[in-house]
């Protein structure tokens, strides 16, 4: 199945598209060894008229800054709930077209499977460029979760009726859990041992540290 699709597309035909590629996620792992981790964030300048993408590229373990990227493109689809990806990632493939070295993992800052089509932004970059991603989210998008014991490194599953769809960790004590679900060719067990790992002394992992400050201006 082609993945590639038009941009410049109306919501409804948008959720078509996601309903179509979400068949096609890889909820197992499908990773080689992982050496360099990226972090990805998208803003907006001019009001939201354009989307400026950052990825910031750490090595790992050591999570020490690699290469970044940034892109800006005039924005083209609307502010829809569930339909971020397509507003985000034309300006995201953009960014990462201009790395001299692709990354073995991306860590987004958005859901992955925890979403109403199962079509988050990591889903759908993660198809697009056959990376290994995983989505970290800072809020919940749909389902529902027990108490998060307040140890660093515990997680409740995150639900939606019967099917475990992700999960809601603590990164840090005292703190705010991120709720964490697979992206493309990778299970969810291996992607928060992933946050984990790339999670130092705050609540977010450094690649998404790294990106949000790029991302922001």
């Amino acid at each position: 199945m082609d993945l590639q699709h038009p941009w410049h597309i109306d919501p409804r035909q948008a959720r078509d598209i996601q309903n179509r590629l979400k068949c096609l996620v890889i909820p197992e792992d499908r990773l080689e060894a992982v050496r360099y981790v990226a972090g990805v964030d998208v803003g907006f300048e001019d009001r939201g008229k354009i989307t400026r993408a950052a990825v910031a590229v750490l090595r790992y373990p050591e999570l020490v800054l690699s290469a970044q990227s940034i892109a800006r493109l005039p924005t083209s689809f609307p502010y829809v709930p569930g339909l971020l990806s397509f507003r985000e990632i034309p300006a995201v493939l953009a960014a990462l077209d201009q790395l001299e070295r692709q990354p073995d993992l991306l860590l987004c800052d958005g859901q992955g499977y925890a979403h109403p089509r199962r079509l988050g932004i990591a889903c759908h970059l993660g198809l697009l460029t056959g990376l290994p991603a995983i989505g970290v989210a800072k809020t919940r998008l749909i389902g529902v979760h027990g108490e998060v014991p307040d140890r660093r490194g515990s997680w409740a599953p995150l639900l939606d009726g019967d099917e475990r769809i992700g999960a809601v960790l603590r990164t840090r004590v005292g703190v705010k859990p991120l709720y964490i679900s697979l992206g493309h060719r990778i299970c969810l067990e291996t992607a928060i041992h992933y946050v984990m790992t790339c999670t130092t002394r705050y609540r977010l992992p450094e690649t998404t540290r790294w990106a949000h400050r790029l991302a922001s201006g």
